[in-house]
């Protein structure tokens, strides 16, 4: 749930259960504490990445099994268009 609402609000996780354990912490001492939350700046540019498979890479299969609750999706998915398989996962477990 934490890790949700960091996402949500373009925080890193750890930071946001950092400033809750903090926040507890404080009001267990009795103080009143002001809870102050920052943004990451985003990034001002984008660097393309360009990825090149070694010569030695095996044709073949990539094999998953993904559960979300009661439902499970299992893929094959060639090799060679590995790269399209993030952009399916990305969609499949948003």
């Amino acid at each position: 749930m934490v890790a949700a609402i960091a996402l949500a609000n373009g925080l890193n996780a750890n930071y946001l259960r950092r400033w809750i354990k903090e926040r507890r912490e404080q009001a267990a001492g009795g103080g009143v504490a002001e809870l102050v939350v920052a943004k990451m700046p985003a990034p001002s540019a984008l660097v393309p990445v360009v990825i090149q498979a070694p010569e030695d890479v095996v044709s073949g299969d990539i094999r998953l099994d993904i559960r979300r609750g009661p439902t499970t999706v299992q893929l094959a998915w060639p090799v060679d268009h590995a790269a399209m398989l993030g952009v399916v996962l990305k969609e499949l477990l948003r």
